[in-house]
């Protein structure tokens, strides 16, 4: 049986990401969803705090680890898992949401939307070729450091900056720091 559950709260750690044995990307973070009333003399109160545990698997675990942040308040659509184990005698429980979809609570505050390209980051990135029996690493080999020059490149962009595909072909530098598009007119 499939438990669809949609949550609103708080992003309560920061984003971990890993792989799968099988070499599919992973991000996770905790959530904490709690209820807000009015008491009887009309205050503000917290009501009980629920955890999960969220899961995000291929493009939405890189979509994740670019755009969610500790503190952030989201919206999470996804399958949830409960399973139990004992130890010492003691019943544990942990509740997991498998997302399908992630997403900041605009009720909160605002954000921008950057679609993100078909093909993956790295695919953009040309691999170095073999290296040939005749020739030795570091003698004019992928090993050596390039020369210093004023002419970083022909465009005068950053060579070590990493770029994106738009929907047009269009290369498009990407901040590392932040993932977000270095010259983005949004």
């Amino acid at each position: 049986m499939n438990d669809t559950i949609t949550i609103k709260g708080f992003v309560a750690t920061d984003i971990t990401s890993g792989t799968t044995p099988g070499g599919v990307a992973t991000a996770e973070f905790r959530i904490a969803s709690n209820s807000r009333r009015r008491d009887k003399d009309g205050q503000w109160v917290d009501g009980h705090t629920n955890w999960f545990t969220v899961q995000g698997y291929r493009h939405l675990a890189g979509n994740m680890g670019c755009s969610i942040r500790k503190g952030h308040p989201v919206i999470v659509v996804g399958t949830l898992r409960i399973r139990s184990w004992e130890r010492d005698g003691r019943v544990y429980y942990s509740h997991t949401i498998d997302a399908d979809a992630v997403g900041h609570d605009l009720t909160l505050g605002t954000a921008n939307f950057t679609r993100s390209s078909k093909k993956p980051l790295l695919s953009l990135v040309e691999p170095e070729p073999p290296l040939d029996a005749s020739r030795q690493a570091g003698q004019e080999g992928p090993f050596d450091e390039p020369a210093d020059s004023d002419d970083d490149s022909a465009e005068g962009g950053d060579p070590a900056a990493a770029y994106v595909e738009d929907a047009n072909g269009d290369l498009l530098a990407l901040d590392l720091e932040t993932g977000e598009l270095a010259d983005s007119p949004v």
